[in-house]
């Protein structure tokens, strides 16, 4: 994700910063439409294009058209994004709820057991994250969890699926072993509930798609728009219509580029969600429940960009 200081979001660093802006993904394509403008623009120059003008009535219509399908696409696209950072919103109200009443209601077991049960929801974290990636949980796991329980979970098809299974079992023998009230563990298993139900919605996310016809008409119908443009614009605006074209083909290319890069919010991409700054934070609010004090640090934004 793009984290830039408010101070920072002067005029130049508005017209001309690249880190985060779509411009180094879709300068090809604006690039393109404009030598084609300046070929047109040349070609009617020498008389040889002027069978080809339009009018503005195709470009009006069809412009009208583009932007409601992109408007709509971004739309559920961002909705998407949003609805990943909520999840990960739940996915830490959990842990600190789960932490905290750990120690509150489970408060016979020895600090062994504590620690092991918080440090499976900080395992937790990092094997959904790196589930939605598809990166290797290995190192991560290697430090939160014993050594019996990490081979199994890395055994699993569903590393998360099975941390959660372990978690249960774990919670529940706990919780018999304190003796703690039956209304107790019920608080418990519905904070396990709401980990469960966080991990099916992220996993919704990743693997539903927006539907390949709808992207591959919004795509076509953008190239054959920018297509039009010079013949359109070249009467009015002659050697400016390479300007003008650049102009608009940078607002609907960039437009549906942002759109496909915030669909799956759990990726790499610049402005994709932080998830290893979150689960850095639901690390270190997990030590600090469990009395840690030597506690490692955020992670900051390296080049404007936290990952």
């Amino acid at each position: 994700m793009i984290v830039r200081p408010r101070k920072a979001h002067s005029v130049t660093t508005l017209l001309f910063a690249l880190k985060g802006s779509i411009v180094p993904i879709i300068w090809p394509r604006v690039a393109y439409t404009m030598l084609l403008s300046l070929a047109v623009v040349v070609a009617e120059r020498h008389g040889l294009a002027v069978g080809f003008t339009l009018n503005a009535a195709p470009l009006t219509l069809l412009g009208l058209t583009l932007a409601i399908f992109l408007g709509f696409r971004n739309n559920v696209a961002y909705q998407r994004w949003w609805e990943g950072r909520t999840l990960w919103g739940d996915l830490l109200i959990a842990s600190r709820n789960l932490a905290r009443q750990t120690r509150a209601f489970m408060p016979s077991l020895d600090e062994a057991r504590h620690r092991e049960l918080v440090n499976g929801l900080i395992g937790f974290a990092h094997a959904l994250r790196h589930h939605l990636r598809g990166s290797s949980p290995d190192a991560d796991l290697a430090r939160w969890l014993p050594a019996e329980a990490r081979e199994k979970v890395l055994a699993s098809a569903n590393r998360p699926n099975a941390l959660l299974g372990f978690l249960g079992v774990s919670y529940a023998r706990a919780a018999r072993d304190a003796g703690i009230d039956s209304m107790l563990l019920v608080e418990m298993d519905h904070e396990l509930n709401q980990l469960s139900r966080t991990f099916g919605g992220c996993e919704r996310i990743k693997g539903t798609p927006i539907p390949f016809a709808y992207i591959l008409l919004l795509h076509r119908t953008v190239h054959v728009y920018c297509f039009m443009l010079p013949f359109c614009l070249i009467g009015p605006l002659g050697w400016l219509t390479p300007l003008a074209v650049g102009i608009l083909a940078y607002t609907f290319f960039g437009l549906d580029a942002i759109g496909e890069q915030i669909e799956d919010p759990f990726d790499l991409l610049p402005n994709d969600l932080p998830l290893d700054a979150m689960s850095r934070t639901i690390e270190r609010d997990l030590l600090s429940l469990q009395g840690a004090s030597d506690l490692p640090p955020p992670l900051e934004p390296q080049d404007f960009v936290l990952l």
